[in-house]
């Protein structure tokens, strides 16, 4: 096996699962997903020069991926799947909590950018560094996305007279 092969298969073992998570997000099905996962290695194998040159290998694998979804995305005129609590709600009862269901439409109405960024720190555990990769982005600008969507989302959640409770009085 030549040199070039062998380290993507040994990035494929490491990041494969963690990919494939963040593409079924991305993908109508799971099969979709794994397509996309292939699809995401194949075009990772055309530019292997650039995994060696890159920062983060990680990082780049997840902006592969993300263009390939965005690609196929296109192809089919498919929206955005699962948002950031997809998977929880689903694992509970059917009489969710409210908390969670006010979470989930506070995070539903976060512009795509700041919701793709939060994505990317919280559910694929992706540093500033990889994050800006990823989106091709400064890490200057991650931070202020985050800040930006956890401010949103922390004025959407905090009841407005607990916000104003918290303040002196004049």
């Amino acid at each position: 096996m030549s040199q070039p092969a062998a380290h993507l298969e040994a990035l494929y073992h490491e990041h494969a699962p963690e990919l494939l998570r963040y593409l079924a997000r991305n993908a109508p099905t799971s099969a979709d997903a794994e397509d996309l996962l292939h699809d995401t290695f194949i075009e990772a194998a055309r530019f292997d020069e650039r995994i060696e040159e890159a920062a983060s290998p990680r990082a780049w694998l997840f902006g592969v991926a993300r263009n390939v979804a965005a690609a196929f995305r296109r192809r089919l005129q498919i929206r955005r799947a699962a948002p950031l609590l997809g998977d929880v709600a689903d694992a509970r009862s059917s009489a969710a909590d409210p908390r969670l269901e006010q979470l989930r439409a506070a995070l539903e109405k976060l512009a795509s950018p700041f919701r793709e960024t939060l994505e990317l720190r919280i559910r694929d555990d992706l540093s500033y560094a990889e994050i800006a990769d990823v989106l091709g982005i400064p890490v200057g600008t991650v931070r202020s996305r985050l800040h930006a969507a956890i401010k949103t989302l922390s004025d959407e959640l905090v009841p407005q007279s607990e916000s104003q409770s918290s303040e002196p009085s004049p």
